[in-house]
């Protein structure tokens, strides 16, 4: 059997998870289980000499999030950005017509990047199957077997047997996120969790989106055909692929198509969709408690800490989960997960900027994090990675003050360039032009004091810049 060419849709926010999953950095490239992020760990599952080297399908600003998160595995992968936000539709169409150019019969495995599958060798035999089926014409999806009456999952009803061995079945119809009852009423029939993963050939999906969905399909293919090379990305048209009308795979095809079959699954799947998912997976004591970070329970039973940096505790409390971060501290009944959602969106509607971002912003160099700030002054704490290098620019309304506490800074001001070693500072005044380098082997970290009258982000003028941002 010819190689499956394996893409991971890497494009969500992740509100569920929230404080710790934010739009400027969402769950999938957080640790929420273990020490690889969800991301980390798809790509890692995908080292088996049956795949081809990935794909990644993510959004443009998590170009460089997605590559460093590869470099850390010592993972290669080709890099594809949506220049602007789409449902899953638009996502797969792409994928189609970048297997397409490898060959018409490319078998797609289309895998999302904040999923969990603890039985890695049983995941990596059921997606040979799978592209099996997928190579005789067959759009297949993993149905999970389901262990509970889950209402948060769509639901797939297998018919007959498409493969001799019986390891996939035609699909018999999707139903959509049922109530308790309707849902259990589902399993005792034999019904599968819709993980959304799905197994096909390039030109059969191609055909099956220009019959149901030809605005994506020509949105998709003008998008791929016009794409640009940025570093090492491969970013799509902005107009051709702003076309393309916002509508998840399921909609667009899997419901219409008679194409449609399934594997079931017994891999140890979850979606994280929230910290009841969390605390599922985690390691717990003998009364269910889990704790990542700074905790301490006692007294209490089924409780999960995550505390970063700050320390956390619950007393005589069942039942409920506690995430404390930088910025935000939430609470959380551990059966109310799925109301995270609504809790982020009103965060929005209130004009949090919590709800959004993270106290620490990440940058292709590295990090910066906010310590103080008042009137006219901010204090940032900076770190740089080994051999990078933050742009040529200046400011218009403040000044700065960088002193160096670990590693040396290589420092363009000006015309000059001057090292500052740790214990030593530099005054940068307005208006001058200057650029931070590590040429070290270590962090190099750093606290930024500026003063001015205005301190906002976009009093920035980049000169010039080795991440190509505007």
């Amino acid at each position: 059997m010819a190689k499956i060419l394996p893409v991971i849709m890497c494009g969500g926010a992740g509100t569920r998870v929230w404080p710790e999953s934010r739009e400027s950095l969402p769950k999938q490239f957080i640790s929420l289980v273990g020490a690889r992020s969800t991301f980390q760990m798809a790509a890692e599952i995908l080292k088996d000499d049956c795949f081809e080297t990935p794909v990644v399908i993510s959004n443009h600003d998590y170009r460089f999030l997605v590559a460093e998160q590869l470099a850390e595995i010592r993972r290669e992968a080709r890099i594809v950005l949506e220049p602007v936000r789409r449902d899953s539709a638009p996502a797969v169409a792409v994928a189609a017509e970048i297997a397409a150019e490898i060959g018409p019969d490319t078998v797609v495995a289309l895998l999302a990047a904040d999923h969990v599958i603890q039985d890695k060798p049983g995941f990596v035999e059921l997606c040979k199957k799978a592209a099996e089926a997928a190579g005789q014409g067959f759009i297949v999806t993993l149905g999970i077997r389901p262990t509970a009456p889950a209402t948060g999952y769509g639901y797939i009803r297998p018919g007959e047997p498409v493969t001799r061995d019986g390891s996939v079945y035609k699909a018999a119809g999707f139903v959509e996120k049922p109530d308790a009852e309707t849902a259990q009423r589902y399993i005792d029939d034999g019904y599968l969790w819709n993980s959304g993963n799905f197994f096909f050939r390039a030109d059969v999906m191609l055909a099956e989106l220009q019959k149901h969905q030809p605005a994506i399909a020509e949105a998709a293919a003008n998008a791929v055909a016009r794409a640009k090379k940025d570093l090492n990305f491969l970013v799509l048209d902005k107009e051709a692929f702003s076309a393309a009308p916002k509508i998840s795979i399921d909609y667009a095809v899997m419901e219409r198509t008679d194409r449609a079959a399934v594997a079931p699954a017994d891999i140890g799947w979850s979606d994280v969709g929230n910290w009841g998912a969390v605390w599922e997976l985690s390691e717990r004591d003998g009364a269910g408690n889990s704790t990542r970070g700074d905790g301490v329970v006692l007294d209490a039973s089924n409780v999960h800490i995550r505390s970063d940096g700050f320390l956390t505790a619950v007393v005589g409390v069942d039942d409920v989960i506690v995430v404390t971060t930088q910025d935000a501290v939430l609470v959380l009944n551990k059966n109310k997960g799925d109301e995270v959602k609504q809790l982020v969106d009103r965060l929005k509607d209130m004009g949090r900027k919590e709800a959004l971002e993270h106290k620490r912003s990440y940058r292709p160099w590295g990090y910066y994090q906010s310590v103080d700030n008042g009137a006219r002054y901010q204090v940032k704490r900076i770190v740089v990675k080994p051999g990078q290098r933050l742009s040529l620019q200046k400011h218009f309304h403040r000044a700065e003050h960088w002193i160096v506490v670990r590693g040396t800074a290589e420092v363009q001001r000006d015309d000059e360039t001057i090292f500052v070693h740790e214990n030593e500072s530099i005054y940068l005044p307005i208006g001058c032009t200057h650029r931070m380098t590590n040429p070290g082997r270590i962090d190099l970290e750093l606290i930024e004091v500026q003063t001015g009258s205005y301190l906002g982000e976009d009093d920035i003028v980049r000169i010039e810049d080795v991440y190509n941002r505007g």
